[in-house]
């Protein structure tokens, strides 16, 4: 095996210092232009790979911010994440993408590991409002996709309850008056926010509150809008809603397979909104109308809110974006019941 090559080897080519090396890597500024290229070619020759555990150590910190989604298989934070993927590297950091899974020991694992490795920041899509008081301890933490309700730290939210209220409106002025909301659990603040915009849309439009009927599902996947659908179907004609909002669009999706597999047809027997507008919404055999969120948006100021945590006049702020209903072929028809 060829022995590494480390900053004696490099000062001795060069005929400088280990220091002056030393200030080349971390403080160029200081080294004069014409010793800096001689520094620099002889580690271009050497092939020279600097420590940056051993940076790492000596300065207390990483050059690494850290992002703890809520579940790896949804599009949407894949999306979220290359917002902050970009941000990051402008700021010549590296990014370590955890998923929790949607599971709070799991989160909570994460979080001590991070610590452990001094990372520069965290941000995290918490599984419960409670979790990310796990990260303190010095560690910089910004919410992502949840609004920050204590004050402790920086936040980067959707106006959830604004989004579910579109949804539903949108529902009802295309007729409708027995609606189904399917997501779940109602222990993710998002969901529990979208039912509240969308009981609040019946509301408004002097509907009766068993307009709206909630199923709970065991999680926002595809697999569970699938489950849903069957349950739906089930149920009497005369009582069996005429639309679906759901909690996310993987849901919706798995209720448009569930509709396809059936023989019913979206939108004449059953319209659909879901909620995110990631990339599938638009490619599905029938085009989904969804609620946007700005995606790549929110990891991107949530990266950048979080690289200001060490200025010396730094306060914490809390971002709300607005949601937008994106209307397609899934809602099209207008019916009255």
């Amino acid at each position: 095996m060829k022995p590494s090559v480390g900053i004696r080897d490099v000062a001795q080519h060069a005929g400088v210092s280990n220091a002056t090396v030393s200030n080349v890597l971390n403080r160029p500024d200081v080294v004069a232009p014409a010793t800096r290229q001689r520094v620099l070619a002889a580690i271009e020759e050497l092939g020279f790979v600097r420590n940056e555990s051993a940076r790492q150590l000596r300065a207390g910190r990483s050059r690494v911010l850290a992002y703890v989604v809520l579940d790896a298989a949804n599009p949407f934070f894949t999306d979220v994440a290359r917002g902050v993927e970009d941000a990051a590297r402008e700021a010549g950091l590296a990014l370590f993408l955890c998923n929790s899974a949607s599971d709070g020991g799991r989160e909570r694992e994460y979080l001590e590991l991070l610590h452990e490795q001094r990372v520069e920041g965290i941000l995290i899509t918490p599984v419960d409002a409670e979790s990310a008081q796990l990260a303190e301890r010095g560690t910089p933490v910004v919410l992502v996709d949840r609004e920050a309700t204590d004050g402790a730290h920086c936040s980067v939210a959707v106006d959830d309850v604004l989004g579910g209220e579109l949804a539903v409106t949108h529902l009802i002025e295309n007729g409708h008056t027995r609606i189904a909301m399917i997501g779940g659990p109602l222990s993710i603040q998002q969901v529990r926010d979208r039912r509240e915009g969308a009981v609040k849309a019946v509301a408004n439009a002097g509907l009766p509150p068993e307009a709206l009927t909630f199923l709970e599902t065991k999680s926002l996947q595809v697999a569970e809008g699938r489950g849903a659908g069957e349950r739906l179907v089930g149920l009497p004609a005369s009582r069996r809603p005429t639309a679906a909002f759901c909690g996310n669009d993987l849901v919706a999706l798995g209720l448009l397979q569930s509709m396809t597999q059936q023989g019913l047809r979206v939108p004449d027997d059953l319209a659909v909104v879901g909620y995110d507008d990631i990339e599938f919404a638009a490619a599905a055999a029938v085009p989904l109308t969804s609620v946007r969120q700005p995606r790549e948006q929110l990891g991107r100021t949530a990266a950048q809110l979080l690289l200001a945590e060490n200025e010396p006049d730094h306060e914490h702020r809390h971002v709300k974006f607005q949601p937008e209903l994106v209307v397609r072929a899934s809602t099209a028809v207008k019916r009255r019941n």
